[in-house]
């Protein structure tokens, strides 16, 4: 008898059962929330899809109608209107938040006292709803009741503040509100972002004779780089949902000077019954969102490998 024939073979033990359990526990936990993302984001999506497509009026049809609903959509006045005060908020919401967060974050990040009182401060609004936001600022901008008539009260009878009431300024009334809502948002992340600097940096640009705004934007702003191009997808995204702010601050009025795509969508899906066209519209909310998203997907995904390739 050989001595192979006398090994005997060696079996793992079985693993214990608790330790199968937490294997398994976060699969559980996780599938509901996945599957109902799954359904949620690519079966509604396609859903939606396809209804831009057919013959939807006021309950889904699946008769196919082609681009009929986009080309009802775009040459529609109100529509193009809404796209381009979507263009229009989100250049000067997303530039006016970052200047300001920004602001906010420098001024923070200079050790003043009463640090957490003023960062509390500051990030209130972002604890707000949009719709309490847009209720406050429409009672702020009433020409009856709101800062005009405080402000005439005591003796300035020309001054004028109603900029929900005119067509021409009402798309700023929103940009302000919306500015006032995300600054804290954009702050917080670029503070964050300051903290995070190496101090040698800093200390070796001071023994340079660099001066403070020197310092700031040769050495610390480009190091943050990334976190700006964070906070604009982000910001991108809020502007592009825009909804709630709006209806309740101007209701897309006066006339169709503040009307934007997801009011739009709301209108004609829930309003006028039009399921196919509001579709389509949707869609287009989409294609915007895309516009930005993919190519940040992109590109968080070729910095992440390119600094794995570095090591």
């Amino acid at each position: 008898m050989s001595t192979q024939d006398l090994t005997i073979p060696i079996t793992a033990p079985p693993r214990p059962w608790r330790d199968r359990i937490g294997t398994w526990a976060p699969i559980l936990v996780l599938a509901p929330s996945l599957a109902a993302s799954f359904v949620y984001v690519f079966l509604f999506t396609a859903w939606t899809l396809y209804l831009s497509v057919s013959n939807s009026s006021l309950l889904p049809s699946y008769d196919f109608a082609g681009l009929q609903n986009y080309v009802s959509l775009w040459s529609n006045r109100r529509w193009n209107i809404a796209y381009t005060n979507l263009f229009l908020f989100s250049g000067f919401y997303i530039v006016g938040s970052m200047a300001v967060g920004l602001l906010l974050a420098i001024l923070i990040d200079q050790r003043v006292r009463g640090e957490a009182v003023w960062r509390t401060i500051f990030l209130y609004p972002l604890a707000v709803s949009f719709i309490v936001t847009g209720t406050v600022w429409n009672w702020l901008y009433n020409p009856v009741d709101g800062i005009q008539a405080l402000v005439r009260s005591l003796g300035w009878s020309d001054f004028s503040f109603a900029l929900t009431a005119d067509r021409n300024y009402a798309i700023y009334a929103v940009i302000i509100t919306g500015v006032w809502q995300s600054s804290g948002f954009a702050m917080a992340l670029f503070l964050a972002g300051l903290r995070s600097v190496d101090p040698d940096l800093v200390k070796a640009a001071q023994i340079d004779g660099a001066s403070a705004f020197r310092t700031y934007r040769k050495v610390v702003l480009p190091t943050i780089a990334p976190i700006f191009l964070a906070v604009a997808v982000i910001q991108i995204q809020f502007a592009i949902k825009t909804f709630d702010l709006v209806a309740a601050l101007t209701r897309g009025g006066p006339g169709v000077s503040t009307t934007f795509p997801a009011i739009y969508v709301y209108d004609l899906m829930f309003q006028r019954g039009q399921i196919g066209e509001g579709a389509a519209a949707a869609v287009m909310m989409l294609a915007a969102l895309a516009v930005v998203l993919v190519p940040y997907s992109f590109w968080v995904v070729w910095r992440r490998r390119r600094e794995s390739g570095h090591g």
